[in-house]
């Protein structure tokens, strides 16, 4: 055997690994459950929330009630490796007048069930209906897909979207070009369709130093929606919520 046929052999060999190793562990880089930090200390007048699913799922979640009742309540959807009482308490100080509610997704602690994009988006909706208010969604990263789905599916107040993407999908096949991505991902959140069946207005808050979702997935979402807000800040995609400018944005998107 020719060495060139023995390295081409040894290159598809090494490729074929690579493209197992990525079906084998992509639902644990999607879905990084070992990353998510301790939750933080609530304010006193929090309030613990549990949900079952009709395939026997428990969710668990957190109210923070705000000083004006007759706000609509702040739902919203961390990315996949931020604890959801941290995204509660985060949501309470930027919007204190409205209620919060932030669930932590099935599979993250103290949720039950295994995570994937299907079972996010239908929990997304399970949740809503508890409610039996008006409701903002909020969605950051991986949220964002979630809050999209919801907004598809229910009539929401508003819809407000931290570092978006048009597709789950498209995301991952961009940072990994030479792998064939889209045949092998299993937890699509297509944004962009979801939000052209949506009648609610929409605030899209895209950092233009995105390392994790390529601006230009954002900017695709955003040129989808031409009827959408859009903010651009001067910002990575975990350095964003650091930003002077981040928290002024969230609060005039909320106004």
């Amino acid at each position: 055997m020719s060495l060139l046929v023995k390295t081409l052999l040894t290159g598809v060999t090494l490729y074929a690994a690579l493209v197992a190793a990525l079906a084998f562990f992509q639902h644990s880089l999607v879905f990084p459950r070992h990353m998510v930090s301790a939750p933080p200390s609530l304010p006193a007048q929090a309030e613990r929330l549990r949900i079952s699913t009709p395939d026997g799922a428990e969710l668990h979640g957190v109210r923070i009630p705000g000083s004006d009742p007759s706000r609509p309540i702040l739902l919203g959807f961390p990315g996949n490796a931020w604890n959801a009482e941290a995204m509660a308490l985060f949501l309470h100080q930027v919007s204190p007048t409205q209620t919060v509610v932030v669930f932590h997704y099935r599979g993250y602690a103290p949720s039950t069930g295994t995570p994937s994009a299907q079972a996010l988006m239908s929990d997304a909706i399970a949740i809503h209906d508890t409610l039996g208010a008006s409701v903002t969604a909020l969605g950051f990263s991986i949220g964002s897909g979630v809050a999209a789905h919801l907004a598809a599916m229910r009539d929401l107040e508003q819809v407000v979207l931290v570092t978006p993407f048009d597709s789950l999908a498209q995301v991952a096949a961009d940072s990994l070009p030479y792998l064939p991505v889209r045949w092998l991902f299993r937890h699509e959140m297509a944004a962009a369709k979801a939000l052209a069946r949506n009648g609610s207005p929409v605030t899209l808050i895209i950092a233009d130093r995105d390392e994790v979702i390529p601006a230009k997935r954002s900017d695709a979402l955003a040129l989808a929606l031409p009827q959408a807000r859009v903010i651009h800040l001067n910002a990575g995609h975990n350095d964003i919520y650091n930003q002077p400018e981040f928290v002024p944005a969230l609060r005039r998107a909320l106004r």
